[in-house]
C-alpha cells in the first residue's frame, strides 16, 4: 500500500490517498480527521502509528507504506 499528502488550497483542505500495489486509489480522506472503517484496509490497531507518518509526511510525494 502506498500514501500521498496532497496540499489542499484556499478553502480545500489537505487530503491524503491511499493507494493499493497497481496504485490504484482505495482510500481518500482530509488530513485533519481520522480515516473511519481501518479494519477495510487491514490498518486496524494502527491509528497511532498511521497519524504518525500522516504528520510526518511531505506533501506530494508518494512513499511505501509500512506500518
Amino acid at each position: 500500500m502506498y500514501i500521498i499528502k496532497v496540499k489542499g488550497k484556499a478553502k480545500i483542505p489537505d487530503y491524503i490517498q491511499l493507494r493499493d500495489e497497481n496504485f490504484v486509489l482505495i482510500a481518500y480522506f482530509r488530513a485533519d480527521r481520522p480515516l473511519k472503517n481501518l479494519e477495510k484496509y487491514n490498518l486496524d490497531g494502527k491509528e497511532d502509528a498511521l497519524k504518525n507518518v500522516i504528520e510526518s509526511l511531505p506533501f506530494g510525494k508518494l512513499q511505501k507504506l509500512e506500518i
